[in-house]
């Protein structure tokens, strides 16, 4: 599996996971678990890390946390590695404890904290421990339902800010938005993710692109096709509209499959758009994705007969790519 780019800036925030080696216990009692809150607690001392809301399950922690210094590559490193040492100390075992890398997911804060915090603190309710998220005291859910039983060092009132102009509302609606979704069959907000790496409203992903761009992304890279800028299909569209003299809405009719105009522009679709055969299809009317291979095969063998066109072609990748 590839390894997933570290996207960091100041202020980022991050949904972070870790699991197990082979999915086994990260934590066997109660007293691993506070060791790990305590070392969440030092290294927001010590980084300036916000943290929102946890959740440590048996063989796996959630955490919602920014970074406002932008550091989060080093903080996960510690946090891991600290931990693994406790654990490596004490059950008298050597080698990792995690399997692989942590994974961190940044989020539009703006449009996903609210519901990302819910899914975080419905965990345990997922995997059958307990009916209710107040039933678990592993969460930071008892700190946001009662002031008693809040951390110093978690940032509970951000969240509950959204919920009510004062400290009781917001509790008690936080409450009622958290146990709407109980006993509901409902998408996780990480199926909406872009490029395996982030989450967010389009012009968050726009914003992360940007940050990303010039920037070489290893060949290994998970999501990094998406990641990456290509040009819109709506650019390629109207440049080869412009060069052929056709009109543009002609290009994306399902029919005339031997249009060269079409052609070419299913072949640079398939080249520099970052766009599987069944995507291009629905650009071009909803043309089979069998079809959107053939076409581009039938105009590559078109480029290597026709210098003509082959150079038009070339013109219009360079029209493309800028």
């Amino acid at each position: 599996m590839g390894r997933a780019i570290r996207i960091q800036y100041p202020g980022a925030l991050y949904h972070v996971t870790s699991r197990g080696n082979e999915r086994r216990h990260i934590f066997v009692d109660d007293d691993d678990r506070r060791k790990f809150l305590g070392i969440l607690a030092d290294y927001h001392d010590r980084f300036g890390v916000v943290l929102h809301c946890y959740v440590l399950m048996d063989n796996h922690y959630h955490l919602v946390l920014e970074t406002p210094l932008g550091n989060l590559v080093k903080v996960m490193h510690g946090v891991n590695s600290s931990y693994t040492g406790y654990f490596n100390r004490r059950y008298v075992r050597a080698g990792h404890l995690f399997q692989g890398r942590y994974k961190a997911i940044v989020v539009d804060k703006d449009a996903y904290l609210l519901e990302l915090s819910r899914y975080v603190h419905l965990n345990p309710v997922r995997a059958g421990i307990v009916k209710g998220p107040e039933e678990y005291a592993w969460s930071s859910y008892l700190g946001y339902i009662r002031k008693s039983k809040r951390l110093e060092w978690v940032e509970y009132s951000w969240i509950l800010s959204h919920f009510g102009p004062g400290r009781e509302a917001g509790q008690k609606n936080y409450r009622q938005f958290v146990a709407g979704a109980l006993g509901k069959d409902q998408d996780s907000p990480l199926k909406q993710l872009y490029g395996q790496l982030v989450l967010g409203s389009e012009e968050f992903i726009e914003k992360i692109k940007a940050l990303l761009k010039g920037k070489k992304i290893s060949q290994e890279i998970v999501g990094r096709k998406r990641l990456e800028d290509y040009p819109r299909p709506d650019k390629i569209l109207g440049a080869v509209a412009s060069a052929f003299g056709e009109p543009q809405g002609r290009l994306v009719e399902k029919q005339g499959r031997n249009n060269t105009a079409k052609k070419v522009a299913i072949y640079l679709m398939k080249r520099y758009a970052c766009l599987d055969n069944k995507e291009i299809g629905q650009v071009f009317g909803g043309l089979h994705y069998s079809a959107v291979s053939k076409a581009a095969a039938r105009l590559e063998k078109e480029l290597s007969k026709d210098k003509d066109l082959a150079k038009l072609v070339d013109r219009l990748v360079s029209n493309v790519k800028t």
